[in-house]
């Protein structure tokens, strides 16, 4: 008897047997062919770039602060400065919800901290869970060392001491050194590559913000090993896990130097403390250096810088009077007979006038049906004579003779109608009009030309124009273009970069239609009859001016708020510029009370105080001039 199946069946079982192990024995050869070249992949194709991934996830860094540069006045006061704070620092991935409301209770958080935190931890959320990250910015003591003795109930929290942004003297020069506050997240997708940190603070406003390159500095790293639970580890192993060097420096900012005279400053900002809203620039007229800029009402940028609360900003934000604008540079006005002496240049320029001319005032000036009221009967005025009582009908008379383009050629010689150039807090062209400008938007009237030439209808200038103007006219027809910084120093002392006065242009007048200007605006003060004569005549010297009391477009009536003081948004703007002294000019100067009356009254004797401040105790330049009265 046979075997099962016989020979035959067994040839085909061992043929299937010896099929199914090639198959087999195929597969193996490709899964090992596979794994061959997925461990080629992970070590030698993409072994480096593994490699640092594995690094980078037990590799940390911290951040070291650098010390931001100074701010500092031509005397080197500080301006802006750095002081010691305590900064507060956390993972965001170990605060989470229960840490949170813990951390807010044990430090007693405000709602303001418990918002900024949060957007602080949500941001750190999205980009590195693991790192520090600044939560809570310039600290009480009292906060940083219940944060040390409460350690088993906020252990999430780190306390470092590290420089913070300090302005000593407060609101002055707010607006012109402006503040800082932490950076978007749009602008640190920007600016990561240049060394920002997503808590790091930047210039917002002012000098802060326009010479943030050269303040900022660049931080240092410390590089450090971590384990799985972030916390660092020492060991002889880690420094090979370590890419780069482990300790890098920080190098402090530069400090930038202004041609800021601080004593005078802070003298003028308590002049204009008195007043509900105003604006002073004094110019150095040899130079173009801006000597002293401030505005009112202002703010404080220590607050600004990390303390602003919602309740507060929204005040600011309600004030009619615009806080965080800059009066000198932003905001624009209607100049009022400050601007005469544009049309009576350019009637000497086209030989449409002479000095002794006289014009007859009698108190009104009828163009059509419009009836244009002067501020008294002057009888005959000459040009002088209309300068010192600020005469508006023998500038009327004198506008009708010229025409409107042939002022604004001349106000735009003088620097009107565009930027000045110090490119700082906006820097507003004003405007100066002319007859196209009118005929594009309506109708071109001859009432136009009238208003123009007393500063009044649609002629805007800034305080700061209207300064480098009058700084033009004292030096003898040079235009500069502002400078407010000086110089930019290292730490160490060593100059980076030193700014020279820079001429715009040499204003097309003669000297001696000048010199009928200049006398004029002598008259204006030192002269009995003058509009600054009563107010602002000085006994410690002679210097020259001009007054103006610019209209506003609505005069209507109502009770003043009480919390505005004087200031009405109906009221007049009450407008004093001049420089000082008469011979040899130094300084211009100009002062603006935002609806504050009349230029004269009001404005003048502030200017007298700035005059008399700055040449206190050192005699003008001018050793030669004639004696004082």
């Amino acid at each position: 008897m046979s075997l099962i199946g016989g020979p035959k069946k067994n040839s085909q079982h061992l043929a299937l047997f010896r099929e199914r192990l090639r198959y087999l024995m195929a597969i193996v050869f490709v899964a090992f062919a596979i794994l061959v070249a997925r461990l080629w992949s992970l070590q030698v194709t993409r072994g480096e770039e593994y490699y640092r991934q594995t690094r980078r996830n037990v590799v940390d860094a911290r951040m070291l602060p650098s010390v931001r540069g100074k701010i500092l006045d031509r005397n080197l006061e500080s301006i802006a400065d750095n002081r010691p704070a305590f900064n507060l620092y956390g993972k965001a991935g170990d605060v989470d919800e229960e840490a949170f409301e813990r951390i807010a209770r044990v430090l007693e958080l405000t709602a303001d901290e418990s918002a900024s935190m949060q957007a602080r931890i949500e941001k750190a959320h999205k980009r590195k869970r693991r790192s520090s990250v600044l939560l809570l910015e310039d600290q009480s003591r009292d906060r940083a060392s219940m944060v040390k003795q409460e350690s088993h109930l906020l252990g999430e929290l780190e306390v470092r001491d590290e420089p913070y942004r300090h302005y000593p003297h407060g609101r002055a020069l707010a607006h012109l050194v402006g503040y800082m506050n932490q950076i978007t997240g749009a602008e640190f997708d920007e600016r990561e590559a240049e060394g920002y940190v997503s808590t790091d603070l930047i210039g917002r406003y002012g000098l802060e913000r326009s010479w943030e390159s050269y303040l900022r500095g660049k931080r240092g790293v410390e590089r450090f090993v971590v384990n799985a639970k972030g916390e660092r580890i020492e060991g002889p192993d880690t420094d090979a896990l370590i890419e780069g060097a482990r300790f890098v420096p920080p190098v402090a900012g530069h400090n930038v130097i202004l041609t800021i005279d601080l004593a005078l400053q802070e003298h003028i900002e308590k002049l204009l403390r008195r007043r509900a809203a105003g604006a002073v620039a004094v110019i150095e007229v040899e130079t173009g250096k801006i000597l002293a800029l401030a505005s009112t009402p202002s703010f404080d940028p220590n607050i600004m810088t990390g303390h602003l609360t919602r309740a507060r900003e929204a005040q600011m934000l309600s004030d009619p009077r615009k806080p965080f604008i800059d009066k000198t540079l932003r905001q624009y006005y209607p100049p009022g007979s400050t601007y005469k002496f544009v049309t009576a240049l350019a009637a000497l320029k086209e030989s449409l006038v002479s000095a002794e001319e006289p014009l007859s005032c009698t108190g009104v000036h009828k163009q059509g049906r419009r009836v244009f009221r002067c501020t008294s009967a002057h009888q005959k005025v000459n040009l002088e004579e209309a300068i010192q009582h600020s005469c508006n009908v023998y500038f009327w008379k004198l506008s009708e003779r010229v025409g409107i383009d042939s002022m604004a050629q001349i106000a735009l010689s003088f620097g009107f109608g565009e930027p000045t150039g110090l490119g700082l807090n906006g820097d507003a062209a004003g405007r100066v009009p002319t007859k196209q400008w009118y005929e594009e938007r309506d109708t071109f009237k001859i009432g136009h030309t009238l208003n123009a030439a007393t500063g009044q209808g649609d002629v805007e200038v800034s305080v700061l124009q209207l300064a480098m103007a009058y700084a033009a006219i004292a030096n003898g027809r040079r235009l500069f273009v502002p400078l407010l910084v000086d110089r930019v120093e290292s730490a160490s002392g060593d100059v980076v970069v030193q700014y020279e006065p820079q001429l715009r242009r040499m204003v097309d007048v003669s000297d001696t239609s000048l010199d009928l200007i200049k006398h004029g605006m002598w008259r204006v003060v030192n002269e009995a009859g003058g509009t600054a004569y009563e107010y602002a005549r000085s006994q410690m010297l002679e210097y020259a001016g001009k007054t103006g009391t610019a209209q506003v477009k609505s005069m209507r009536r109502r009770d003043d708020d009480e919390n505005l003081k004087d200031w009405h948004p109906d009221r007049d703007h009450a407008w004093f510029a001049g420089y000082a002294p008469a011979e040899k000019p130094e300084i211009a100067f100009v002062v603006l009370l935002e609806h504050g009356g009349s230029g004269g009254k009001h404005a003048g004797p502030v200017g007298q105080a700035i005059v008399e401040a700055y040449f206190e105790g050192r005699p003008p330049v001018d050793d030669d001039s004639k004696d004082l009265p």
